[in-house]
């Protein structure tokens, strides 16, 4: 595999050489793993790293039929090393062979190149969690029972929840990186930082306290917002006259915070309540207790209320520039042309 050409030779393990080697280094990690394979002495060592852990297998009554099901522990530390590996490997792919051919078509200046490679790395991400989500739940019809969100809470995680989750931690974690691999602009940094430690915790709370189903069903359609805003910004650095997307984009934005609030009222508020095993135990993965309700519903809302916040400051910026722009334009004062609008 290729990766980005080094102009020069930076001294050996400088703040320079990691940045221009940091995707090789992860690929011949990755590679190692791998081979390991190869040596069967390695079976469980390797197994850690690409395997899900914490298989439990039920059988019900007589019944010979088995049920596979996945607790999680320590060891998924080392699964979402390996996978935040691959997860840099495919980044660098994606930077190289795809964003960086468009960037020399489009002139952009640095700003908005930054912003570009943002958008498109997360675009790619979106458009593939969204569709992988989405697969999970029509498989398991989730969607189909709202009870289900707490229905026979603890839920057993199967085989594609558990490595979803494994997946879009692994992914976040790759993301905290990548703000000091890729350069990022000063100024855009506190920006980014604070949105990618909000999925990492609100992930690994859903996945931590067993809410892996509303976890999901809350995921899968704000992944699709974001996937319609970035891609609508792609479209944007290549048109400016080009904006449809961005008016899809804040219909879907409000509708999606609704049924955030909405599905997390509904199962704090009224189904864990209700819920046939209340308690406490760290040993089932029961957190069904009121201060845990109390803690994820007051983070929901406090994340939807921010998400509300900025999306206001975002249009009225939007509409201060389009205002501008008009008066500039037409040569109306301010108040004559609020008026017509």
């Amino acid at each position: 595999m290729r990766f980005r050409r080094k102009n020069r030779s930076p001294p050996l393990l400088s703040h320079e050489f990691i940045i221009q080697n940091h995707a090789d280094a992860a690929y011949f990690l990755v590679m190692v793993v791998f081979l390991g394979l190869i040596v069967e002495s390695l079976g469980k060592v390797r197994g850690i790293f690409i395997a899900m852990q914490y298989n439990v297998t039920y059988t019900i009554d007589d019944n010979s039929e088995q049920f596979h099901f996945y607790d999680y522990g320590p060891k998924d530390f080392a699964t979402i090393f390996f996978y935040m590996l691959v997860a840099i490997n495919l980044h660098a792919v994606i930077q190289e062979y795809v964003l960086d051919k468009i960037n020399r078509h489009l002139h952009l200046s640095e700003t908005k190149h930054s912003k570009f490679n943002e958008s498109g790395q997360l675009a790619f991400f979106y458009l593939f969690s969204f569709i992988w989500g989405a697969s999970i739940l029509n498989t398991e019809e989730f969607m189909m029972d709202p009870t289900s969100l707490w229905k026979d809470y603890p839920h057993s995680r199967i085989f594609q929840v558990k490595f979803f989750y494994i997946c879009q931690i692994a992914y976040w974690l790759h993301a905290l990186l990548e703000l000091y691999f890729q350069r990022i602009q000063k100024e855009d940094i506190p920006r980014q930082l604070c949105y990618i430690c909000l999925y990492i915790a609100h992930i690994s709370g859903a996945y931590i306290l067993n809410l892996q189903r509303l976890g999901l069903i809350l995921m899968v359609p704000h992944y699709l917002v974001e996937l319609i805003f970035h891609a609508s910004r792609l479209f944007y650095f290549s048109d400016e006259n080009n904006q449809k997307g961005f008016t899809i984009w804040a219909l879907l934005f409000i509708m999606v915070r609704l049924l955030t609030l909405t599905l997390s009222v509904l199962t704090f508020g009224f189904g864990l309540t209700r819920a046939e095993n209340p308690g406490f135990s760290i040993a089932d993965g029961n957190f069904n207790v009121l201060p845990v309700r109390i803690g994820c519903l007051g983070a929901v809302c406090l994340t939807q209320a921010w998400m509300m916040w900025k999306f206001i400051n975002f249009q009225l910026k939007k509409w201060r520039e389009y205002v501008k722009r008009i008066f500039n334009e037409t040569g109306l004062n301010d108040s004559r042309l609020f008026f017509q609008f």
